[in-house]
């Protein structure tokens, strides 16, 4: 049994798209988180020695030409302080503070002097080199506080310390850290709720497209895909209503073709059938007359029955058994005429009661010697009908022989007109047996015959009910048989309009 049909979804897009998503955030916040820890307190120190480098050129540059101690000085110097929370001191050669930052002046000028004389002369040259200036990390001995410091000479000759405490920037690095963790955190919640809708959105319209298809492999057409996307999702789903309109007409017509060929298959098999059947039938039935006439014809010929009488007899034999091959020959041409649909019928109007009146006068012998009573009832009058009154002739004389040739008991034929919704229905009863129950459907076949026996008897060939059902069939009347309590009816409608 095939189940690819209903192949369920294992890994879902919404999920991946979810899953992929938390883990690329998850994965960025942490790297970022990473390289917080491992490089921004560095980054804030060097950003600090940049400060302190740009402090100092501000005020060497300043002291070089004399405006320290301008007010405009003093302004930008502050916003120096401010911004980047320096703590400042200058000294003249004699100790004399010059500018200063901190209301603690004496401890930054302590410290100043402390760098600068518990160095040798040589080893303050070899630090201050040609820069004029030394950037070291320190410790307040008081405060146990660790600073980045700049101290040095200004091209005038005066003394400068700058400092800036690392425990804020390391407070600083602490805060962004613990930030970056919250924010990282509240964004990776917001923006996986963010994803599993935007999955959803992206996902619904694909899961109605595989509902498309799934419904499609079974050959189901009806659903189509109803959104209004201009994206490519919508315009797949517009492709795939192309699709099933396309799939639906072109199966419709394979249906149509297949139908018409299954048709044809049938046709051309129950064609074969029929040809089989009848060759075997006609066979069949030619099968005891040729025998005949040929025992009989041999019998002449040889004179085995030289007398007058009994050669006369043969002679009967065989034209009665020619007789009877002729009119069977004639019965299957008819009867092949009107199944292939080759015969014309003349539709006219006429009197069915003189047809039925004439048919019986012509066989008024026939009756009187075999003591048969003919009785009509409601054949008194005119009734016009429609129809090629040949062929309906032929019916009529098909049932009215086949009633004499069976016909028993009280030996009885009543023949009666049924006129009921602009139809006239001919109805041909004969008392006798009835016909068994099982070959009711059967009689209106080629060459089927109740009682064999008795249809040799009188010569029948087992086609006149044939040509009856062509005839009936290729006018669109109905007609059919039925036992009654004293024998069989059979009957044919015709249109009074």
């Amino acid at each position: 049994m095939n189940h690819r049909g209903n192949k369920t979804i294992k890994y879902s897009i919404k999920k991946q798209f979810t899953y992929i998503y938390i883990a690329l955030m998850a994965g960025t916040i942490l790297l970022c988180w990473f390289i917080n820890i491992t490089f921004l307190e560095k980054f804030y120190i060097q950003n600090r020695e940049s400060v302190l480098f740009l402090a100092y050129e501000k005020i060497n540059t300043a002291s070089s030409l004399g405006n320290i101690e301008t007010e405009e000085f003093d302004i930008e110097l502050q916003k120096i302080y401010g911004k980047y929370n320096l703590s400042m001191v200058i000294i003249d050669a004699d100790s004399k503070t010059i500018k200063s930052s901190s209301n603690d002046t004496e401890m930054l000028t302590r410290q100043l002097l402390d760098h600068i004389f518990r160095s040798t002369g040589a080893e303050v040259d070899s630090m201050l080199n040609d820069k004029g200036y030394v950037i070291q990390n320190t410790v307040d001995p008081r405060t146990k506080t660790e600073y980045i410091e700049m101290w040095g000479v200004l091209d005038n000759g005066n003394l400068f310390l700058f400092r800036t405490a690392l425990e804020g920037i390391r407070d600083s690095v602490g805060i962004a850290n613990r930030f970056l963790a919250y924010v990282g955190i509240c964004g990776l919640i917001l923006g996986a709720l963010v994803i599993v809708y935007v999955s959803k959105k992206v996902t619904e319209p694909i899961l109605k497209l595989t509902e498309i298809s799934k419904r499609m492999t079974n050959l189901d057409f009806e659903i189509k895909y109803d959104g209004d996307s201009k994206n490519e999702v919508g315009v797949l789903g517009h492709h795939m209503n192309l699709l099933s309109e396309t799939l639906e007409k072109t199966i419709s017509e394979l249906k149509t073709v297949n139908n018409e060929l299954q048709k044809d298959i049938d046709h051309k098999t129950e064609v074969d059938n029929m040809r089989r059947e009848f060759v075997s039938n006609v066979s069949h039935e030619l099968k005891t007359p040729i025998a005949l006439i040929q025992g009989y014809a041999e019998g002449l010929r040889e004179g085995i029955n030289e007398d007058p009488e009994s050669m006369q007899y043969y002679c009967d034999v065989i034209i009665d058994e020619a007789f009877k091959m002729n009119k069977m020959v004639k019965e299957l041409m008819t009867l092949s005429q009107l199944e292939a649909g080759v015969d014309t019928f003349s539709m006219e109007r006429f009197d069915m009661t003189a047809l039925v009146l004439n048919a019986i006068q012509s066989s008024e012998i026939l009756l009187q010697q075999n003591r048969i009573q003919v009785r009509t009832i409601e054949i008194d009058h005119p009734v016009y009908v429609w129809g090629d009154e040949f062929k309906v002739e032929e019916v009529f004389r098909n049932y009215f022989s086949n009633a004499m040739n069976h016909v028993g008991g009280e030996k009885i034929i009543t023949i009666s007109f049924e006129i009921k919704n602009e139809k006239c229905r001919v109805c041909v009863h004969n008392t006798g047996e009835a016909i068994p129950e099982e070959s009711l459907e059967q009689i209106w076949e080629k060459f089927y015959k109740v009682d064999k026996a008795r249809t040799r008897e009188y010569g029948g060939s087992g086609v006149g009910l044939s040509i009856v059902k062509a005839i009936l069939d290729a006018m669109k009347q109905e007609y059919g048989v039925q036992n009654t309590e004293s024998g069989v009816l059979f009957y044919f409608e015709l249109d009074t309009r």
